[in-house]
Parts: C-alpha cells; sequence; structure tokens
C-alpha cells in the first residue's frame, strides 16, 4: 500500500548518491553545457557588481570566452537557485513551527531542488482554509479512514458504526467522513500528483468556447476562430495560446484544460487500489471525489500556468529579438535633417535639425485636401531646405505619409536630397513623456513628435532608447505577457545594443547614457549635468570627476563611451583604460606612437599577442585589443538605405491579387511577419509563405527592416487584411 501522505521516496541524484552539497555552480551546471570554472568565475564576476556587457567584453579570459547571452542564463539560473534555497528555508521553518518535521522529511526537502516537488512535500502542511477532511477529522473519523486506506478491513458498516457520535449519526456519514479525509490524503500523494503532471503534459487539450452573451459583440470578431476550438495544448503555437487566454480575459470565451478522466482515475486506482474487497468500493470512490474536486483544478491550472510561461518566454524571445534588430537598425549618421509628421487637415509638422540633433526651426504646411496649399508648401520647404542647409529629410510612416513622399518628391530642389520614409511607432508616446517636456519644456506634443521622427533616421538606438519598449510595436501580445520579465528583457535588450554600439559621451542624451554599462539614471543625470557645468569631456579620466562616479562605476563604463577627437586616440576606441599601457607597450616597442599605431594594419599584424598577455589581460583580451586598434570606434550597423515603394500602390483599394511589390519588414511574430508596403496597412506573410520548405523560426528567414519582394495573395477590404507570400 502507497502511504496516504507519501508515496514515493525521492529519487535521490546524483548528488544525493555521493551525498553532495548542491551548490549554484553544480545546479547551473545541470542546465548549461558550460564548465564548472567559466560558471564559477562568471558568479564571481557577477558578485563584484560587474554587468553583463563588461564582463562578456573585457573579461573573456576569465570566463573562457562566454557570450552575453550565456552570461546572462547563468545570472537567470543563479536567481533560480537562490529562490528554491529561500523557498526551502521558508517551508522547513514552516513544518518545523508545526513540529512536523522529521528527520527523513528533513531531509527529503534539503536534497530536492525542484520547486514543484517541494511545494507537493510542503502541501499536507500549508496553512488552509477549513476543508472536509479538516471537519471529518474533527468528528473522529481519520482512525475509520486509516483502516479503510490500510485496504484489510471486513465488514465496514459494522466498522463505521464504531464511529458513530453525537455529530456522525450514521454509518453512511462515518464512510463519507473517512472517504473526505482519503480524498484529501490522495491529493496530498506524491506520486500520484508527479504523474498525473506528466499525463497532464502529454495528453492535455485546450478548449475554448464562445460567451453566448457576448458572441455578436464587434469586439468579440477578432477571437472569432477561437468560439469553438479544441487541440493539444503541447501542440498549441505561444501566439495562440496567448490570443486564447486575451480572449477570454476580455470575456469572449471560456477556455478549459482537461485529460481523458477515466484514463487519469485508471492510473490513480491503479496506484492506491491493491485489493477487492469492500475497502476498494470506498477508496474507488474518494479517488473519483479527490480527482473532481482536488487534483484536476489544480493540475489543471498548474499545466496552463505551465504553457502559459513557455508562450510568455516564446513572444517576450520575439520581442527582445525584434527590439534589437529595431535598435541597431543602420543610422544615417550627422547630417542636417528635415523631418515631417504628415498629416490631412492638421497639417504636416515640420522640424530641422542641425548634425547633432537640435531643432533649427519648426513649422506647419498644409498640402493635402482640405486646404490644398500645396504651391506655399512647397515654397516654404524650399527656403527651409536651403537656409538651414538640409542633407536628408525624413517622414513619418503614419497617416498621410505616401501622399507627403510623392509630394516632397515633386519639389525641384537646388542639390540632391535623401528622402527616407521611417517609423513613427511610439512617436507620439515620446512626445507626451516627461523627457521629451525636459527637452523641449517650450513646445507642444507635435513638435516633439516630427523632432523624434527626424533624429530616428540620424541615430535610432539613441532616439529609441527614450520611449518604452512595448510602445515601439515590434512585439505580439506584450501586454499579456509576464510584465516583470518582459521590462527585464527588453532593458538587458537595451543595454546589449547601447554597448554594442558605444556611444559618444559629449553628445549622449540622458535616457541613452542610463543604458551605459555600470551608469544608470541617477549616474547619468549626475553625468549630463557635470557636462553642463564644465563643458565637454576631454577624456575619459574625467569620467572619475562626476559625482558619485566610483572606480567600480568608472571600471564597468569607461570603454562603452567615446570622446570624439580626443587627446589620446584610444579614448574613442573600444579599447578599456586598463589596457592602455598595453597599447602604449606594442607602440614603444615597434618604436612607433600610439596615434601611429591606430589603424595601422601592417604596424599592428607584426605583433605578437602572446608577449603582451598580463595577470589580468589573457589571450583573449590581447587579440580583442588588436581588432579594436585596426578599426577604432567602428560602428557595427550598417548605413541606412533610401528605399522607393511601388508608386502606383497609396492605399489598399490599389492592391490586386498578383501583384509584385517592394515592402519592408516592420514587425516579426511567431507565425510570420508583416510587411509595410507603403501604405496604412501591413500585409502579413504567413511562416508558411516565406520560403519553400519547412521554417521553424521566422527570424531565420527575415530581419526587421529587411528590404523584401512580396506576392498579394489574398485582400480583403472590409477588415483591412492583407495576405502575402515571399515565394514568388
Amino acid at each position: 500500500m502507497l502511504n496516504p501522505k507519501y508515496s514515493v521516496h525521492i529519487k535521490n541524484d546524483y548528488f544525493s548518491r555521493l551525498n553532495f552539497k548542491m551548490t549554484a555552480t553544480h545546479y547551473i551546471q545541470q542546465s548549461l553545457n558550460i564548465s564548472e570554472k567559466s560558471i564559477s568565475s562568471t558568479l564571481q564576476l557577477l558578485a563584484e557588481d560587474c554587468t553583463i556587457p563588461f564582463i562578456a567584453r573585457y573579461r573573456k579570459d576569465k570566463t573562457g570566452n562566454l557570450d552575453e547571452t550565456q552570461i546572462e542564463q547563468i545570472l537567470k539560473i543563479n536567481k533560480q537557485f537562490e529562490e528554491i534555497v529561500k523557498r526551502k528555508e521558508s517551508i522547513l521553518k514552516s513544518i518545523d513551527e508545526q513540529n512536523a518535521l522529521t528527520p527523513e522529511l528533513k531531509q527529503r526537502i534539503e536534497e530536492s531542488f525542484d520547486l514543484q516537488e517541494l511545494e507537493d512535500l510542503y502541501l499536507p502542511f500549508k496553512k488552509r482554509k477549513k476543508t472536509k477532511a479538516d471537519a471529518a477529522k474533527e468528528k473522529g473519523l481519520e482512525p475509520l479512514a486509516k483502516i479503510i486506506m490500510s485496504q484489510k478491513a471486513q465488514d465496514l458498516d459494522s466498522l463505521a458504526s464504531r464511529y458513530l457520535n453525537d455529530q456522525v449519526g450514521t454509518e453512511e456519514e462515518a464512510l463519507q467522513g473517512a472517504r473526505d479525509i482519503m480524498a484529501e490524503w490522495i491529493n496530498e500523494n506524491m506520486y500520484v500528483r508527479k504523474n498525473l503532471r506528466r499525463l497532464f503534459q502529454r495528453k492535455a487539450v485546450i478548449t475554448s468556447k464562445v460567451v453566448k452573451a457576448k458572441k455578436d459583440e464587434e469586439a468579440a470578431q477578432k477571437f472569432s476562430q477561437y468560439f469553438e476550438w479544441e487541440e493539444s495544448l503541447n501542440r498549441t503555437p505561444s501566439h495562440r495560446l496567448l490570443a486564447m487566454l486575451r480572449a477570454e480575459a476580455e470575456g469572449f470565451v471560456k477556455t478549459n484544460i482537461r485529460i481523458d478522466k477515466d484514463e487519469a482515475i485508471e492510473f490513480i486506482e491503479n496506484a492506491i487500489i491493491k485489493s477487492n474487497n469492500e475497502t476498494a468500493v470506498q477508496i474507488s470512490l474518494a479517488i473519483k471525489d479527490s480527482y473532481k474536486r482536488l487534483l484536476e483544478p489544480a493540475i489543471s491550472n498548474e499545466t496552463l500556468q505551465e504553457a502559459k510561461e513557455k508562450a510568455d518566454k516564446k513572444a517576450i524571445e520575439i520581442f527582445s529579438e525584434n527590439l534589437t534588430q529595431l535598435l541597431l537598425a543602420p543610422p544615417l549618421g550627422e547630417k542636417r535633417i528635415l523631418a515631417i509628421d504628415p498629416g490631412y487637415r492638421s497639417g504636416c509638422k515640420i522640424v530641422c535639425l542641425d548634425e547633432k540633433g537640435d531643432l533649427l526651426h519648426n513649422e506647419t504646411i498644409y498640402p493635402h485636401a482640405p486646404q490644398n496649399e500645396s504651391g506655399m508648401a512647397m515654397k516654404k520647404i524650399r527656403s527651409m531646405v536651403n537656409a538651414y542647409h538640409i542633407e536628408a529629410i525624413s517622414i513619418g510612416n503614419g497617416t498621410a505619409s505616401r501622399e507627403t513622399e510623392f509630394f516632397i518628391k515633386k519639389i525641384a530642389f537646388d542639390k540632391p536630397l535623401q528622402v527616407f520614409v521611417v517609423s513613427e511607432a511610439g512617436a507620439s508616446v515620446y512626445s507626451a513623456s516627461k523627457i521629451a517636456r525636459e527637452e523641449f519644456p517650450t513646445y507642444d506634443v507635435t513638435v516633439r513628435g516630427a523632432v523624434s521622427i527626424g533624429r530616428r533616421l540620424s541615430d535610432p538606438l539613441a532616439e529609441l532608447v527614450k520611449i518604452d519598449p512595448k510602445s515601439i510595436g515590434v512585439g505580439q501580445y506584450q501586454h499579456d505577457v509576464d510584465q516583470t520579465q518582459l521590462k527585464n528583457e527588453l532593458d538587458s535588450t537595451v543595454m546589449k545594443c547601447v554597448n554594442s554600439v558605444g556611444i559618444n559621451l559629449n553628445t549622449a542624451s540622458k535616457s541613452l547614457l542610463s543604458y551605459v554599462s555600470g551608469i544608470g539614471e541617477k549616474m547619468a543625470d549626475n553625468i549630463v549635468n557635470y557636462r553642463a557645468e564644465h563643458g565637454a569631456f576631454e577624456d575619459r579620466k574625467q569620467l572619475k570627476k562626476v559625482p558619485r562616479l566610483g572606480e567600480k562605476a568608472f571600471q564597468q563604463a569607461a570603454a562603452f563611451v567615446r570622446i570624439s577627437n580626443p587627446k589620446n586616440p584610444l579614448d574613442n576606441s573600444a579599447v578599456h583604460p586598463e589596457a592602455y599601457g598595453i597599447v602604449e607597450k606594442m607602440a614603444k616597442d615597434l618604436k612607433i606612437t600610439t596615434h601611429e599605431l591606430i589603424a595601422n594594419k601592417e604596424k599592428i599584424s607584426r605583433i605578437s599577442p602572446e608577449k603582451y598577455i598580463t595577470e589580468d589581460i589573457g589571450i583573449l583580451g590581447i587579440k580583442d585589443i588588436l581588432k579594436e586598434l585596426e578599426k577604432p570606434g567602428l560602428d557595427p550597423r550598417k548605413a541606412a538605405k533610401v528605399f522607393e515603394f511601388d508608386p502606383n500602390v497609396k492605399k489598399i483599394t490599389d492592391l490586386k491579387i498578383g501583384m509584385i511589390l517592394p515592402g519592408i519588414v516592420n514587425n516579426i511574430t511567431a507565425f510570420g511577419c508583416f510587411v509595410d508596403l507603403g501604405i496604412k496597412e501591413s500585409g502579413l506573410v504567413h511562416i508558411s509563405q516565406l520560403k519553400d520548405g519547412f521554417v521553424s523560426d521566422v527570424n531565420e528567414v527575415v530581419k526587421l527592416h529587411q528590404h523584401v519582394q512580396v506576392k498579394v495573395t489574398e485582400v480583403d477590404e472590409g477588415r483591412k487584411r492583407i495576405q502575402l507570400s515571399m515565394i514568388l
């Protein structure tokens, strides 16, 4: 017979058999194929408050050349380990306070590093509301339940009659109370719970049914495919699960997770019932009650939560990948830009920006209906282009974008100008933000929005860091996933991008500076204030004069900031100040100056890396230094290119099935990518239409902002939906 509380001993793992005390390093090693030494070194660096970008770039020799993703995984799994340790301490304390902590139970808890298993061990001791079993125990029926559970009793009516009292009037009442107690024991049975979970994980089906009272509401129609839906949960794509759960959250459908009830009950009966006498009937009744009332609701909810967590993780990964591509989009660079936020009735808001992105002039023109002042608008544009020496024009891709682009291209400028259409996603969020108000306190939101459109052409990274990533619109179901995880992942993504590019210390905004390794918001504020008071930084060392920026912050940040035209050329490179002495020695050995060494491939090729290894900087670090010396301060991003949409397509009604059109990928999801065709509505290329053959990951085929050729396969003007194919 299986013990009613603990059905099986926990299977000892490798470490337990060796009487081994689990450490964070060993716990992490079970999940990652990384050496113990690399994990330990990484944990040590993280404990010393080193940032992930700094560790990945400047401590390669200590970590064994781990990249940012691997270091981030170590950090996440270490947090899981710490959470488990903390939970174990809490569970042990709680059980001990109940005077129920036996040596065997204590050992089981200490050896387990599975949160689910720990919760199962704790379940019988968990504080809860009064249950049916508690009420039955108060009536003195627990001994009867134990006798029945032993499966050796005969003549249950006679046995039950011994437990009649003021609270128990009949034998059936006594047996019912015993069944209530047994049902709770079965629910607390670790073997049963563990194997039921496996059954749910393998065979659970998710169903959704429409809420009849809401079926005809207009808002419900976008979820119409889930009005009567059923599929295997483990085959449900992340985006579909999140869509169903959103539909349920908005009250349009009801979802349910279930497995075959008969199969589940048969499994439990086979696990627990070992006799064929009267007790088997009572235990079977208790099993059915336990499954319906306790086990199924709990395990199905766990299973859904687990599926939701996986769906969240997938959606966040897609969002993070899209955000990376968006932030690292090609910059035009330091150019004088005329930016246009297009509009019809309210006109087109124009701003002129200098090379640093500072506002020189703003104005509103009305080239479109209803005013149709195109002649006057052309004169104003020509005048501004000449007066402010404009080199490029940036047009937001919202309302009236195509009409504004055509209007601009009709103007005969005195010199060739590049005309770009840029995404204005999030520009309105920025324009109403505290950051925008601080930058432009005397201007309204329309001017701020136009400035953002111009700046994101010049340097997408520098401008987009000012906007909450969720408002940029390059993910799926971002409001439905775990918001803490999403924020942490996106903040980490922005930090990686900022530090991979490096920033100009003398022009970077507070928002951009706050993402530099080791700095943060408060320190960024201090840097901006120091810069305003003392003027431009002349070298990296001057950072140490910024209030509250100590040695640790300097160590983490210094190599990720750049000084233009510095006295020491290394201050405009990714070489860390701690390695300046090594570079100077290299130059001295070659009998040249540091200035003469930089970008001198012939001289650099003569350097033997092994000769310059130190206690702190190994061969990997030296090789990185040599690569950087060849191309100091090189921006990893490509240059911005002008893109031409089909001039004959201005609105959805211009589309015809079979058309081959140029487009730009403007969003990527798990089920395909959306392509901007130069009109208000983007078209969907389903994952099955990306290329011939099976595609498991959309990002393997396309990237954000990629220029593509697509074929129109379906146009639904009423629903504003366009289906496209890249299989031409």
